[in-house]
């Protein structure tokens, strides 16, 4: 099983492909997709509608996974990172992709074993789960790394509940 997951923003995005094969989980690419203050919004959203466009058609994912978004005090990083997260679901609905989306809780819970885990803590068991010789950089893309592990660790159990979540 291919995983794609997101870490969606307008500035960056971060992205993660890890493949699931039986217990093993191989990294596949991370990187971000960065975007200039200077351009408009509608510009942004292009360029990210373009470049995981790309990302989707080299490499073919067989779900596209997301961190649920929840913001209580920042309305405006909200508005931006909605629109991020729908050029990313329209990119998934065109292709067919199914997609899944994980609470921040649920990815700490998966990836360091306590759903309150620091950003640094989580980053760090990215590197150690997938055997990378340094830690995922820009953030983001270690983020993105973590929502793929969740998955890959969730996927079964959520497939006793919902046979189209395993996918």
């Amino acid at each position: 099983m291919l995983i794609l997951g997101i870490d969606p923003g307008t500035a960056t995005t971060g992205y993660g492909i890890l493949n699931k094969e039986g217990d093993r989980t191989i990294p596949v690419a991370f990187g971000a997709i960065l975007t200039s203050p200077k351009e408009t919004p509608a510009n942004r959203l292009k360029s990210i509608y373009e470049q995981l466009g790309r990302l989707f058609d080299t490499y073919k994912p067989d779900v596209l996974v997301t961190e649920r978004l929840f913001f209580a005090k920042n309305e405006t990083t909200a508005f931006s990172v909605g629109r991020t997260v729908g050029v990313v679901l329209l990119l998934a609905a065109q292709r067919g992709i199914p997609t899944v989306e994980y609470t921040p809780n649920e990815v700490k819970q998966a990836v360091v074993g306590y759903g309150g885990a620091e950003k640094k803590q989580v980053q760090f068991m990215v590197q150690r789960i997938l055997g990378l010789s340094e830690m995922p950089k820009p953030d983001d893309a270690a983020d993105a790394l973590a929502i793929c592990i969740c998955h890959a660790h969730s996927a079964a159990i959520k497939s006793l509940r919902d046979p189209e979540a395993s996918r």
